[in-house]
């Protein structure tokens, strides 16, 4: 696996490839991986000729008194998998390569309806953060396909809108999200809890899974959700939110809407953790 810091090295590399006739695959990652992102580079493999990754903790999509500083930074662990993975090109850039004219002073994207609640009510601006990256790499491997995990459900909904939007000539490719055997969503979070608590976070999976149940029962729509805030409070768990929205836009579901997901965040102690299941409604 080449590793590089630079613009410049990658789009040297990718000249190479593409004169060959091969295809890209890009994994943009925030490093500190796990099982999950491992599960995006073999459906990369599986879609392109070469794999290529980044790692590259972005400071636009913290907000104050979020865990930039102490985001779980893990780089030689990270390369050792990638490697192992099958990764052929990894992008490692600093804070200046990707804004070389400052954070504050950068070209931002906006993607709208990003503001539609969910994560974006307690992490103003987070998802300009995360357009603003994603659209930055797109635009230095401009890949053929480009997978993201599903877990972060509405960021890809962020970013298959700015695809569309902006005209990029990628496919964006979700990824199933990777649970451990209690059913909680593999993150990288997941670090910050001791074994009780990932005991007990596993409460927001069956949270999820009883609204799904309920739903499909025809039960009505407030009794269930309620009753599963319940069940996550009942764990532990202090919920942000949790909420049924149309699965093709995000717009909350209304009785007529058959593809539905169901999304939530919540806080293990300091934590905060972020999961969704989707599933269609029984006619």
């Amino acid at each position: 696996m080449q590793v590089v810091e630079t613009v410049a090295q990658v789009r040297d590399q990718l000249a190479r490839w593409r004169q060959q006739g091969q295809s890209i695959a890009l994994v943009p990652t925030m490093g500190n991986l796990h099982d999950g992102h491992m599960s995006l580079v073999d459906r990369a493999g599986e879609l392109a000729d070469r794999v290529c990754a980044t790692i590259f903790v972005n400071p636009s999509q913290f907000g104050p008194g979020e865990d930039f500083e102490q985001y779980p930074r893990t780089p030689e662990h990270d390369m050792a998998l990638l490697s192992e993975g099958g990764c052929d090109l990894l992008l490692t850039p600093s804070v200046a390569e990707m804004y070389p004219t400052g954070q504050d002073n950068s070209t931002r994207v906006r993607v709208p309806g990003s503001d539609q609640g969910l994560c974006d009510a307690s992490r103003p601006g987070h998802f300009d953060g995360v357009a603003t990256v994603v659209t930055a790499l797109l635009n230095i491997f401009q890949p053929h396909v480009a997978i993201f995990g599903e877990k972060d459900f509405q960021q890809l909904m962020v970013i298959r809108r700015l695809v569309k939007d902006l005209h990029l000539p990628v496919t964006i490719v979700g990824s199933p999200t990777v649970r451990e055997a209690s059913g909680l969503a593999v993150s990288s979070r997941n670090r910050y809890l001791d074994e009780d608590q990932k005991q007990r976070a596993a409460a927001i999976y069956a949270a999820l899974c009883a609204v799904r149940d309920g739903v499909q029962a025809g039960h009505p729509q407030d009794d269930v959700s309620t009753g599963a805030w319940r069940s996550m409070q009942a764990a532990g768990l202090e919920p942000e939110y949790l909420e049924l929205r149309r699965t093709l836009d995000l717009a909350p579901a209304s009785p007529e809407d058959l593809e539905l997901v169901v999304l939530t965040a919540a806080r293990m102690g300091g934590t905060r953790l972020i999961d969704n299941l989707s599933f269609p409604r029984t006619p």
